[in-house]
């Protein structure tokens, strides 16, 4: 059974939502090329796909791309963590209570993702809560940085430890908005902005020792970890010659500390994904396709058959690890369902 973890879902409601006159959440609907798209006025704009919210054109896709199950994430301009917590609390509750709804009406193709408003670290901690008391759901996705702020800030200890109790797997996504210098063209604001989001993200996590901090937390970086394993060794070396990097007492190599994050395999290139297995190891990597993006994997199955790895790793990466990781337990599927 074939599990694409990096997926993702846009309710229904939410487009009804932005629709209101007083909707709080700062968004339009807009017509381009004659397609309807969602523009949010902090600078996000993306298709307004059918295949965000409508179960039929997930499940016909799946099918096609050989995909048992689908854990459904929300989009990133859904965090609303540059809106007052309020409105982030709320875009949360919406976004959690509709994709436990959807994956409660056929719970054999999907399973949840939770989201959470970072922006509020109180609020954070009781709407994960919430969501693993009511929906059992075992993962959440946060950004890779809140608003400019670090992860590895003190002030969301109390997160990373409120996940590590619930035994609930943490997928960082990349995220940010608008430009940065030097890469407005060419559409580098996602080519490289956002895998370089998750490299400065990793770099922290490794340096400053939270896998010591939360040595029971499972974490799990999207776009198969960014820059970062394939220039670990740059890591290393400055590890190694430098004071700098041990400025907050890491006691293990750089390599080290990576081998205990997951990765999805969002590489785009064989040898690259290749390389990661071999780094890692195929226990810490998941398949992904980024669904329905244009900048997601089309063929995520064929992707990990490519791979000249062993039979029993690639089963590993295309279900294994992530069943364990969530509590998947598959089932026989009804065809077409």
């Amino acid at each position: 059974m074939n599990i694409d973890m990096h997926s993702h879902f846009i309710p229904e409601k939410f487009i009804k939502e932005i629709k209101k006159a007083n909707s709080p959440f700062q968004a339009d609907l807009v017509t381009k090329g004659g397609k309807p798209f969602i523009q949010h006025e902090q600078g996000y704009i993306y298709p307004y796909l059918d295949s965000f919210y409508d179960e039929g054109v997930k499940l016909r896709e799946m099918n096609e791309k050989e995909i048992g199950v689908t854990v459904l994430s929300t989009a990133p301009p859904l965090f609303y963590y540059w809106a007052d917590k309020d409105v982030a609390h709320y875009a949360a509750q919406l976004v959690n209570d509709e994709v436990a709804s959807f994956v409660k009406k056929n719970p054999t193709r999907f399973r949840a993702m939770a989201t959470v408003p970072m922006n509020d670290v109180e609020l954070a901690c009781q709407e994960l809560d919430r969501v693993v008391r009511e929906y059992g759901i075992k993962a959440v996705e946060i950004g890779s940085h809140i608003e400019g702020k670090l992860l590895t800030d003190k002030e969301y200890y109390p997160f990373f430890k409120k996940a590590e109790e619930l035994g609930v797997m943490v997928f960082i996504h990349p995220y940010y908005i608008g430009s940065k210098n030097n890469l407005e063209k060419y559409y580098l604001t996602n080519l490289i902005g956002n895998p370089l989001d998750t490299s400065v993200t990793i770099a922290h996590m490794i340096f400053s020792g939270f896998t010591q901090r939360f040595p029971f937390l499972n974490v799990c970086f999207a776009h198969g970890g960014g820059y970062i394993p394939y220039q670990i060794g740059r890591l290393e070396h400055g590890y190694k010659v430098r004071e700098e990097p041990k400025a907050d007492g890491l006691k293990q190599s750089p390599t080290e500390v990576l081998k205990k994050f997951y990765f999805d395999s969002i590489t785009f290139n064989k040898q690259s994904l290749e390389f990661l297995v071999d780094l890692v190891g195929s226990e810490k990597v998941l398949m992904g396709s980024d669904y329905p993006f244009d900048m997601g994997d089309p063929q995520p199955v064929q992707t990990i058959h490519s791979l000249g790895i062993e039979v029993s790793d690639k089963n590993k990466i295309l279900s294994q690890n992530v069943q364990d990781l969530l509590d998947i337990k598959t089932r026989p599927m009804t065809p077409g369902k």
